[in-house]
């Protein structure tokens, strides 16, 4: 369904830019045979493609101190790392933003792309602090600043300006994949700063988006940034398969008070009746949703609920760029 309306937007909005968080490897034939750039991100020592968590412009941010989204990233990348059921604590989360703070001094004072900090900067500036959660904060990100995930301790080295393109991530595993695709997230921000000064739309399609929203820190950022994707001019599409994890989110009012568009297919008896009290959907239209088979279900538009059909032909080059199924495949058809 993603890949449908992202072929639509390519041929008939050729002035829009198209951006996917791939984590499982789903959409880069799709992408590559129209001619779009794919970003693989390895932990394999040979990959030698990075990106860096750190990376920041001069339009991150207008209406307030750049730095105070950044940081917010910060928080949620650290929360992500340091764990724990809890997340950071206060003081943890007082101590990075101040290193944070510190270490794009000289860079903000002087914005050469030599200076752009990366992770061990903050990892080196948590070491000098006096507080004991400053160590830990620290010792949590020894793993990906010197230890064996230190994949997102470089500095950017790959050109990401295609009018198409899709980061895939799927070789990260399970360690990273989380923090891969938080960091896709706010690369994917600095993009949709850029394009609303060159008066671009910005089309962005997050894959497993409940992965984000499963530690408190980590979902209010990701409710945030999409939040402002749209009033920067992007349109922002979370996808998920794993619909219960959605909606076990803190955040899962705010994820529906901002979405003006819902593309529901078959779901599981126990969502549907979750679903159904957040959405307002009636037992009627409940029925399109459950058991329904391959392109059928409802379309929530504003106040308008319409159940639609969508039988894609088979016997087309497009199909076998669009199938995920697992019976196609087999047949040669993916």
């Amino acid at each position: 369904a993603a890949k449908r309306e992202i072929v639509n937007v390519f041929l008939s909005l050729p002035d829009d830019d198209i951006i996917i968080a791939d984590p499982e490897g789903e959409y880069y034939p799709l992408v590559n045979r129209l001619g779009g750039q794919v970003v693989r991100l390895s932990p394999s020592a040979t990959a030698g493609t990075f990106i860096n968590p750190m990376d920041i412009n001069p339009n991150y941010a207008d209406d307030e101190d750049p730095l105070s989204l950044k940081s917010d990233f910060i928080l949620s990348l650290c929360e992500l790392i340091v764990g724990g059921r809890s997340g950071l604590a206060p003081v943890e989360k007082t101590v990075i933003d101040r290193c944070v703070r510190t270490i794009y001094r000289p860079y903000l004072a002087d914005p050469a792309p030599e200076r752009m900090p990366i992770l061990q900067d903050l990892y080196d500036e948590l070491l000098k602090q006096s507080e004991p959660e400053a160590r830990r904060v620290a010792s949590a990100l020894e793993l990906y600043c010197t230890g064996s995930l230190n994949l997102f301790n470089h500095r950017t080295n790959v050109q990401v300006n295609s009018r198409l393109l899709c980061f895939d991530i799927k070789a990260l595993g399970k360690m990273l994949k989380k923090i891969g695709l938080l960091i896709l997230t706010d690369q994917i921000w600095g993009r949709v700063t850029e394009n609303r000064d060159r008066r671009r739309a910005t089309w962005v399609y997050q894959d497993e988006f409940h992965v984000l929203l499963a530690e408190p820190q980590t979902a209010a950022y990701s409710v945030e940034i999409f939040r402002r994707f749209r009033k920067w001019g992007a349109i922002p599409s979370g996808i998920t398969q794993n619909v219960k994890s959605l909606l076990e989110s803190s955040e899962i009012e705010s994820i529906f008070g901002n979405c003006d568009f819902l593309y529901m297919l078959s779901q599981a008896a126990g969502d549907q009746k979750v679903l159904a009290s957040h959405l307002g959907i009636s037992p009627h239209q409940l029925s399109y949703v459950t058991h329904s088979g391959s392109g059928e279900g409802l379309l929530f538009y504003g106040d308008t609920t319409i159940p639609f059909v969508d039988h894609f032909p088979q016997d087309t080059e497009l199909y076998t760029l669009l199938t995920t199924k697992p019976e196609d495949k087999a047949n040669g058809q993916g």
